[in-house]
């Protein structure tokens, strides 16, 4: 049995530690913003820890590398809970993808720090001292937001990245990339640093303001709302942000909306806002710029009201679609095979996240159309669900 730590911040450690028995650990960063307990924001140093937080996050961390005898950069992880209790999670022996932002707190280069310890090399590092300043990451990833952060693979048709003091991009694609559903989702890196932590935010709200990724959907609308909320700003009512935030308060619509006035550049004119729940989502229409008045407001309508089509016919309310563009990699059903609701019907993997597709009407699988292996684009047919 282990203590369950509900709305628990996920606070770690990064360590350098060399053959000879020294350990220094050169810093800690937040990385609480996770869907899938999978990080989308880093920062460093972590904030709103109190003086005997990150004493003990410091000194357990050298303590357990000294005691297993760790040789290489590492990271050690916390949970530290609503009541200040922190637990220590585990060791990733490796660096990290949130390793910039610590780079860009200590000036030092990990990597080379890395391969200066394989080569044998003593540390020779100061600890605390070496931190100035803030940093923020936002992991550019090819996800929907306004989809629960399902996988996007797709083209880049635009790449367009900020510059400025402060500003850092760690980047593996350009404008015209095609980006396959094989690999992880993860695009870019854009680092922001300041003086302190509202320097930092305020760097990083006109940097994501000045981004542009075009092609397929992103987490960018995600990053420019978190950096305006509250929970994450830390006015007034302090930090509250946890590993289950996202779920809890994005996804749910909780006062988060995928727009931030002030931040966000004004839309293209081929685009029109659609309110779900409560967040407002710009969804685009290539050509509407050409049209006028009332015309435009037609087609508007006409594409927001229109049902999901297949082969030109309405869309049956008892067909199973896939939820995104991917591969089955699983399939729980045959023809001819009785389910009800919430039976697992098949699963697709894209990004290197799988989606259990689930059956949605009691009946029998009817038309099946894919056997595992297959690749299936985001709301195809995979199968029909037909009365006894």
């Amino acid at each position: 049995m282990e203590r369950y730590l509900p709305r628990a911040r996920h606070v770690e450690a990064q360590v350098l530690a060399d053959r000879y028995g020294a350990v220094v650990v050169v810093g800690t960063r937040d990385c609480s913003l996770q869907r899938r307990h999978q990080k989308l924001v880093e920062e460093a140093p972590a904030p709103f820890l109190t003086g005997g937080q990150r004493r003990a996050i410091h000194e357990s961390a050298a303590a357990i590398c000294r005691e297993v005898g760790y040789e290489s950069a590492g990271t050690v992880e916390y949970l530290v809970a609503e009541d200040g209790t922190v637990s220590f999670l585990e060791v990733n022996a490796r660096l990290q993808v949130e390793h910039p932002v610590t780079e860009e707190t200590t000036g030092l280069d990990l990597v080379a720090e890395q391969l200066r310890i394989a080569a044998g090399d003593p540390l020779q590092l100061p600890d605390e001292s070496l931190i100035r300043g803030h940093a923020f990451e936002f992991r550019l990833n090819s996800e929907d937001p306004a989809r629960n952060f399902l996988p996007a693979p797709g083209t880049l048709t635009a790449f367009v990245l900020p510059g400025g003091p402060g500003v850092r991009i760690d980047s593996g694609v350009e404008a015209g990339s095609v980006v396959g559903g094989r690999f992880d989702s993860l695009l870019a890196k854009l680092i922001v640093t300041g003086r302190d932590r509202n320097h930092a935010l305020a760097r990083a709200r006109r940097a994501l303001a000045e981004l542009r990724i075009e092609g397929l959907p992103t987490v960018v609308p995600f990053h420019r709302s978190v950096v305006e909320h509250p929970d994450f700003v830390g006015d007034g009512r302090g930090f509250a942000v946890h590993t289950r935030w996202i779920e809890e308060n994005y996804i749910t619509g909780d006062g988060v909306t995928v727009t931030s006035p002030g931040t966000v550049p004004d839309p293209p004119p081929d685009t029109v806002a659609v309110r779900v729940g409560t967040r407002e989502l710009s969804v685009r229409l290539p050509g509407l710029a050409l049209l006028r008045g009332t015309a435009a407001t037609s087609v508007a309508a006409g594409i927001a009201d229109r049902s999901l089509r297949d082969n030109g016919q309405p869309a049956r309310s008892d067909v199973v679609r896939a939820p995104m563009q991917g591969m089955v990699v699983g399939l729980s059903v045959e023809e001819g095979q009785r389910v009800t609701a919430g039976d697992l019907v098949a699963v697709v993997e894209a990004m290197k996240m799988e989606n259990a597709v689930r059956a949605h009407i009691d009946g029998v699988v009817r038309e099946l159309a894919v056997k595992v292996g297959d690749t299936v684009v985001q709301d195809m047919p995979m199968c029909r669900i037909g009365a006894a």
